[in-house]
């Protein structure tokens, strides 16, 4: 064997050891990240179809627009730098409405994660709107009628002149996924603020109808649904409602997955298979909310949930003992389907990436044993390794028991999920199928795509993103340089 430190031999160009990269050099690359951290996410308007889904995005959009009408219908100049004032805090009512998670309106949405998107949408419209109504339109309107309140029109223009910055620092820190999530969520909380000094100005802003009509109070009622939708988010459900409480029961440690078992202390939740729940540990330094999917069967007392070291809190939650820790469990939430209604499909094809295995986890216990080969649902699940997949445990163990069909696809294998891989498992026609998948961005694409292409109707799929935006995340980078400063200090 030869040491390298005494090799003398010549080295080929691409065996030439790289420059050392300076600090400055290692936190320009951390910011720059990877050109898929700047892919912008689009709206999916046509994902439900018109449904029951499609309700709840109709209606934000028909409460937008409307405000139109009183405008252009007074007889007097429209004033477009008012109408988009108005728009603005419209759709920030909305974006707040929407944050305190409504469980009676999943269903106008198709689900808290398309909840969530008109969330960020209308918030970012709402900016776009705001920037229109201050710094390019003209607000000014002749012969109008005063605001409710009229006597503090001037004090609301003065508060609505520091909202507008604190929303361009509060949104930007929003967008941008630079700003750690413990930072931003709470950072998030503040917008509430603004939103009331902008909603104040509305109310007492000079109008093309009366103080006392029909749209000024429509508008006052919308103005104080969204600061009591803030108030109730951030009161009602961090304080006062917090969730139902459970203790961690067992924490299991596999490879890069830590399985976390709860047992209730008191009422438990009621969910069933494919729903997921806002976790809240009650440890410092660990409090801030995470969703997660239920993966235990809906009829089991105790909750278990697999947590993938993602992220600098899910690697904190790995170092820390947390057995007999108190939690609280806020849900449930999400309208993913593993299972088709009774006799809407023949088949059901199950297609999962890493961690999104988790809602079919949940499904696999509750379907019978010993069903025949071709009756059972089809589990496409495409992993790195397969030794290391998270829940392989349980999955295979509902294979041997004849509950599924499972196909692991692991890619340190040379094995990876294409189109004719994909076909090659699932057949050439989907139309009789119910096609469920779950896993990274590109993957729910990929199969959603070719699904449809051999004749599935509809692929159930979830996005939930609490927080989506642009750039990479920086809270690794940024827990070891802070950990470095720390330790720095400690040896001075």
């Amino acid at each position: 064997m030869t040491d390298a430190r005494a090799s003398t031999s010549t080295r080929t160009p691409d065996q030439v050891p790289a420059p050392p990269v300076s600090r400055g050099q290692s936190a320009l690359r951390a910011l720059a990240g990877r050109r898929g951290d700047w892919r912008f996410t689009r709206p999916r308007p046509r994902r439900y179809g018109l449904s029951l889904a499609s309700v709840g995005p109709l209606l934000v959009i028909v409460t937008t627009l409307i405000w139109w009408w009183p405008f252009a219908s007074s007889g007097r100049a429209v004033s477009l730098g008012l109408l988009t004032g108005t728009i603005a805090v419209v759709l920030m009512a909305w974006s707040f409405v929407l944050a305190v998670r409504w469980r009676w309106l999943e269903p106008l949405f198709g689900g808290l994660d398309r909840m969530y998107a008109v969330h960020r949408w209308a918030g970012v419209l709402s900016i776009v709107a705001m920037f229109l109504h201050v710094r390019v339109l003209d607000s000014e309107i002749d012969g109008g009628f005063n605001g409710l309140l009229a006597q503090f029109a001037d004090s609301a223009t003065g508060l609505a002149s520091v909202a507008e910055v604190a929303f361009y620092v509060l949104v930007a820190m929003s967008v941008l996924r630079w700003v750690p999530y413990r930072w931003w969520r709470l950072s998030h909380k503040l917008l509430g603020v603004p939103f009331a000094f902008a909603a104040f100005h509305t109310v007492t802003a000079d109008k093309p109808f009366g103080p006392t009509s029909a749209w000024s109070v429509a508008l006052a009622a919308i103005c104080v649904a969204g600061v009591v939708s803030w108030v109730w988010r951030v009161v009602g459900r961090d304080a006062m409602f917090p969730g139902l409480a459970y203790r961690i029961h067992r924490a299991t440690l596999h490879q890069q997955t830590l399985d976390l078992e709860l047992s209730p202390v008191g009422r438990s939740l009621q969910h069933v298979a494919g729903q997921f729940a806002v976790v809240k540990l009650q440890v410092p330094g660990l409090r801030e909310p995470h969703p997660f999917t239920v993966t235990s069967a809906p009829d089991e007392k105790h909750l278990r949930f697999f947590v993938r070291d993602l992220g600098d809190w899910t690697a904190a939650i790995q170092q820390r003992d947390l057995v007999g820790a108190s939690v609280r469990v806020e849900g449930p939430y999400g309208r993913f389907a593993p299972l088709p209604e009774q006799g809407t499909a023949q088949r059901v094809v199950w297609v999962a990436g890493g961690v999104g295995v988790t809602p079919f986890l949940s499904a696999a216990p509750v379907l019978p044993a010993e069903t025949p080969a071709q009756e059972r649902p089809l589990l496409v699940y495409c992993v790195r390794t397969a030794h290391a997949a998270t829940g392989i445990e349980v999955l295979r163990r509902a294979a041997a028991e004849g509950r599924v069909n499972l196909e692991v696809v692991a890619s340190a294998e040379g094995r990876r999920l294409d189109a004719a891989l994909f076909t090659e498992l699932v057949g050439d026609d989907l139309s009789d199928a119910h096609v469920a998948v779950c896993g990274p961005a590109g993957l729910v694409t990929f199969v959603e795509v070719t699904a449809h292409q051999l004749g599935a109707r509809r692929v159930e799929s979830e996005d939930f993103d609490i927080r989506s935006g642009l750039g990479p995340d920086l809270s690794r980078p940024l827990a070891a340089w802070i950990d470095a400063l720390r330790e720095r200090r400690r040896l001075r």
